[in-house]
Order: structure tokens, then sequence, then C-alpha cells
């Protein structure tokens, strides 16, 4: 929407859009319109094909987040049995040190 009273700042911007705009050569009612349509289809299918994946990806993340979170609770058991049996093993140690002192 350029009145004529841009800065040479906005003519530069307008170029370089007018420069990455994609060239697309004129078409007629309906084949425009089946363009786009085909477009459309085109994008909805590469979105489905994307959806699937990540679809696949996500059960992949879950299945190994469900085998760390057994392991996390596997070693967590282990942790508590070796704390127990340490526990045992220090209770049975004499109260007096090894030379009979006492201390």
């Amino acid at each position: 929407m350029n009145t004529g009273t841009g800065t040479n700042a906005d003519d530069a911007i307008t170029a370089a859009v007018q420069d990455r705009a994609p060239t697309i050569a004129p078409l007629e009612g309906d084949e425009r319109t089946m363009a786009t349509i085909d477009d459309l289809a085109e994008r909805v299918e590469r979105l489905l094909l994307r959806h699937d994946e990540l679809k696949r990806t996500n059960a992949l993340l879950e299945q190994q987040l469900a085998a760390v979170t057994a392991e996390r609770d596997s070693l967590r058991s282990r942790l508590v049995t070796a704390r127990s049996r340490i526990d045992a093993l220090l209770e049975r140690l004499p109260a007096d040190g090894p030379d009979g002192s006492g201390a």
C-alpha cells in the first residue's frame, strides 16, 4: 500500500518482499481454484504425515519413559534394601572400640 509518500527504506522493503514473493503464472478462474485446492491438499497430506511421525515418536518416548521409570523404581528399592542391611550390620557392631576401651 505505497501512496507515494514512503521513504527509501519503505521502497527497499517493498522491493525485497516482491523479490522474495513466489512467481506464479496467472491462472484463469477454475485453474486458480484447482491450483489452490491442489496446494491445500498437498499441505494437508504433509501435515497428516507429520502428525503420524509425531504420534510414532511420542509412543517411542512413552515406552522409553516407562522403562526408565521402572529402572528408577528398581534402583530405589535396591537402595532401601541396601540401607536397611547396612543399618542392621551397624547395630551388630560392638558398642566399644576394637581395642576394648569403649571409645
